[in-house]
Parts: structure tokens; sequence; C-alpha cells
């Protein structure tokens, strides 16, 4: 069972993925969010052209992690699940 802070966590990650959903689409690919841990580690799942993109580390660090991290201090970490 997870409690209002758990929900509010996700809710906040969900909405900036959102916002970042958009160019991630434009180059083919997509993101989900799967998991936000209560020690704020976020997995997410790539889809499209992001699971075979040679950049994909790349995009998952500075892209997807650097904008959580700013807009969610909470946020200590993003890992890609299969």
């Amino acid at each position: 069972m997870t409690d209002s802070t758990d929900t509010s966590l996700h809710e906040r990650v969900d909405e900036i993925i959102n916002l970042i959903r958009p160019a991630i689409q434009s180059d083919g690919g997509d993101l989900e969010l799967v998991e936000v841990s209560e020690d704020g580690e976020v997995r997410v799942r790539l889809h499209g052209a992001c699971v075979t993109c040679p950049s994909r580390s790349m995009t998952l660090r500075m892209g997807i992690e650097r904008n959580l991290k700013q807009r969610i201090p909470e946020i200590t970490h993003v890992a890609q699940v299969p």
C-alpha cells in the first residue's frame, strides 16, 4: 500500500516525464514510467527507436535523470528496466 507522499512523488515524476516525452517521441522513441521507489529511484522503460539507440544511456542520464533531479530533489537515480 502506498501513502499519499509516495503517490505525490510518483505523480510529480509522471508530470516531468510527460514534459520530456515529446522530445523523445520526435526521435521515434518513447518513455514509460514503471516505478518510483521510496528511496527516490525512478525506473523507466524505453520504447521504439530508444531501445536500440546507441545514445540511450546519454539520454537516460543527461536528459531524463538530469531533468528529474533538477525539478524533484528527492530523486536520486534513474534506471532503465527491460
